[in-house]
């Protein structure tokens, strides 16, 4: 009987492992159609390439740094309501997502009179909202599976290899396929239904596991 129970607990572990790891797969994926296709909305209120680039590289940067930090002190809080909460990051990063097609045009042609460091200084701030979800999500994946397994290593390794996979896939489709075959507001909304998906998967595992 003891056998028995260990063996379903290994299983459980291994089935949540993975689930965890597909659903920051396609978080990953996700993000960077949302980078590819946020730095084309700001060509409209720039007109050329190397600052849409910056703002929209150096946001993601800063914003992955901050919510880390945030992420990380939220899983240490509230410890045992992590997975709650990285699915209402992924569900905040796909509601600015969806809206982003009509947000980021709507403030580029509201402060498209002022100079251009204060237009840059507004998109950069507004950009920078999702991306801070968008780092949050590690810490709170990791401190979950770190209970599972108690290998911070393994378990930083697992979530940061099936994140940057997604990453590459992402940024390789969305210039090869999704531009090809979709628009620039149907790709980011691809983005964000990859973001209410992962939050729905993570809910739905959640309460089976409650219910088990």
């Amino acid at each position: 009987m003891y056998e028995h129970k260990k063996v379903e607990n290994l299983r459980a572990a291994v089935i949540d492992e993975a689930v965890l790891l597909s659903v920051f797969f396609l978080s990953g994926v996700s993000a960077l159609i949302y980078q590819v296709a946020w730095q084309r909305l700001l060509f409209g209120t720039f007109g050329v390439d190397v600052e849409s680039i910056t703002i929209v590289v150096s946001t993601f940067m800063l914003g992955l740094g901050c919510g880390a930090l945030a992420g990380g002190q939220l899983a240490d809080r509230f410890g045992g309501r992590v997975i709650e909460l990285f699915a209402c990051c992924e569900i905040g990063i796909g509601l600015f997502g969806a809206l982003s097609p009509y947000l980021i045009p709507a403030v580029g042609e509201r402060f498209m009179q002022y100079e251009l460091p204060v237009i840059a200084l507004v998109n950069f701030v507004l950009i920078l909202i999702p991306s801070t979800f968008m780092g949050a999500t590690l810490p709170m994946l990791v401190s979950h599976l770190f209970r599972r397994s108690a290998n911070v290593g393994v378990s930083i390794g697992s979530l940061y290899l099936a994140n940057t996979l997604g990453a590459a896939i992402g940024a390789f489709a969305t210039g090869t396929v999704l531009f090809v075959l979709l628009t620039l507001d149907q790709a980011i909304y691809l983005a964000a239904a990859g973001n209410f998906s992962a939050a729905t998967i993570i809910v739905l595992r959640l309460r089976r596991e409650v219910t088990a």
